[in-house]
């Protein structure tokens, strides 16, 4: 029982540090477009402070996210 737990723990912490990847990945484009680096100057968020914001929380957010997912999967190597 104990063997099942430790392999659904590595699977939720690889799961975690994919997702919090995604949500950093975006939240860096969302402070770039806010910052009017990257995107179509069409955008709502192009040259938007408000999403410079928003992408700096996001990406922030995410980061956590992914520690999350380190640290699980660290508690948990595979060759045990």
């Amino acid at each position: 029982m104990l063997h099942v737990a430790v392999i659904s723990e590595m699977k939720v912490g690889r799961v975690l540090v994919a997702i919090g990847l995604i949500i950093s990945a975006f939240g860096i484009v969302f402070f770039l477009q806010g910052n009017s680096i990257v995107g179509p100057t069409s955008s709502f968020m192009y040259s938007n402070p408000k999403w410079v914001v928003n992408g700096e929380w996001i990406a922030m957010s995410g980061i956590i996210i992914l520690a999350l997912g380190i640290g699980i999967s660290l508690r948990y190597p595979k060759s045990r």
